[in-house]
């Protein structure tokens, strides 16, 4: 199958679908290595130590960046959640995703993948792994034919609807099929913690597999919105470092501290990730082990929560539902002792549409499918040579649709503003903050970049502009 990307960044715009390549040598042994993909919810690109926060304390993801490799450029499927799940899954960019953007369905669940979708999922089983997934689905309703069991995953223990995932003290979530009740949440009291229960139940799925390969994809809700956790010792390591004003909007059941709840929250995200590292130390699997720590898109404003106190969005411009780059551009640390070398950075332009076909390169899997992605295994092992991207491709589909495109340090943004359409091109090595628009400067790369965009994509019956 033929590579996704054309030959240059503009000869024939000819979009061609098709996997990275990476077929497994003829007769060569292959030890599995255990894959842990933890995915953050609304995690901003400078919301970590390691990316610049001074506010926040992220000692045990620091640590992880600090034995393993940053990186600097690597972006989500999209500014928003589901689609940007949905891009990870398949291996494909919105413009061919079959979810692009959030659709609810009620009482309970989002727009459903179709049927017999293959995922990371499906290729990690294929490849002779258990897998899991804890915490947010987000792709599909229940009993739907886009629930985790159906879609490639052997265990599943959280939330099915996104929508529900606002609370942190549910009234139900969901073990596989079945819905786990929880009375003693309430509007008169909150007692069980969704995130700590779902953690508990990962480690437990990552305890009970020490003597076979397993892929545990981790997709806590944290630091999402509602702003609300226990008032424990990491809690009030912030409740008195930070003034504030006590945030009085609706929505959702927030803390009488929004600061002191968002930077405890990144924290208690952080510790589930120093237990895991624990966890396998002790079990032995530290060095047969790859993590993969990001997040789904860049930081929200809601609940009380403000990225512009932390500096959520770092160097970046935007917030989460834009197409600059701090809507986008997210975290990545890839951490493995002995495989992945220590104390390294790389600015290697990725995306989430990428992971299918590392995945698949790493555990020497054939792709059955197309991919929009190209595996970055090679930078990950300092080994080969890296293929590189033509171009990466979003749209949102939210606010009359939004489009960017980025081919090497250009990016162009379509989007329509006051009824009509706007173009915005940034030069990203000379102006990263996205300040200074070059659209009208430079029309003839501006023409370039819109017929890309416009060649990128597939029509979608379920996501339309709507211009």
């Amino acid at each position: 199958m033929k590579n996704p990307q054309s030959t240059t960044c503009f000869s024939g715009f000819l979009m061609l679908i098709g996997f990275s390549g990476c077929i497994p040598p003829e007769a060569q042994t292959f030890e599995p290595i255990n894959v842990i993909y933890i995915l953050a919810d609304d995690l901003g690109y400078g919301d970590l130590g390691c990316y610049g926060q001074q506010k926040i304390k992220t000692p045990h993801i620091d640590r992880m960046a600090s034995e393993g490799l940053l990186f600097t450029q690597h972006y989500a499927g999209c500014t928003v959640s589901a689609p940007s799940r949905c891009s990870l899954f398949t291996g494909l960019h919105t413009g061919h995703t079959q979810i692009r953007g959030n659709k609810e369905v009620k009482p309970e669940g989002q727009a459903p993948m179709i049927a017999g979708t293959y995922t990371i999922g499906r290729l990690m089983q294929e490849a002779g792994y258990a897998t899991g997934l804890f915490g947010k689905w987000g792709l599909g309703y229940p009993e739907s034919e886009s629930v985790p069991h159906t879609m490639g995953f052997d265990e599943f223990y959280g939330y099915n609807c996104q929508r529900e995932a606002h609370s942190y003290y549910p009234e139900h979530l969901w073990h596989n099929g079945d819905r786990v009740v929880f009375p003693e949440n309430n509007a008169q009291q909150m007692i069980t913690y969704s995130q700590d229960l779902i953690h508990q139940q990962a480690m437990q799925f990552i305890q009970s597999h020490v003597d076979k390969p397993f892929f545990a994809l981790l997709t806590y809700t944290l630091p999402h919105a509602e702003l609300n956790l226990p008032h424990d010792s990491i809690y009030h390591s912030y409740e008195a470092a930070f003034e504030e004003v006590p945030y009085t909007g609706g929505g959702y059941r927030d803390s009488e501290k929004p600061y002191a709840s968002f930077a405890a929250m990144v924290s208690r995200l952080d510790h589930y990730v120093g237990e895991i590292m624990e966890l396998l130390k002790q079990n032995g699997l530290e060095k047969n082990t790859l993590i993969l720590f990001t997040s789904d898109n860049g930081p929200h404003q809601e609940g009380g929560a403000n990225p512009d106190y932390f500096r959520s969005y770092g160097p970046l411009k935007g917030t989460k539902r834009a197409l600059y780059e701090g809507g986008i551009r997210v975290p990545m640390i890839a951490w493995s002792p002995e495989r992945v070398k220590a104390g390294e950075q790389t600015d290697h332009l990725s995306a989430f549409w990428d992971v299918m076909p590392t995945l698949a390169e790493l555990t020497h899997t054939s792709l059955p499918v197309s991919s929009d992605g190209i595996s970055f295994l090679p930078t990950l092992l300092m080994q080969g040579e890296q293929q590189q991207h033509d171009f990466l491709y979003w749209e949102f589909h939210e606010q009359k649709g939004r489009q960017a495109v980025r081919c090497d340090n250009w990016k162009l943004i379509r989007q329509p503003i006051v009824g009509e359409t706007k173009l915005e091109l940034y030069d990203l090595d000379k102006d990263i903050h996205e300040d200074h628009n070059l659209a009208e400067e430079n029309p003839e790369k501006v023409a370039q970049l819109e017929q890309l965009m416009d060649n990128a994509r597939t029509e979608s019956t379920l996501f339309d502009f709507g211009r």
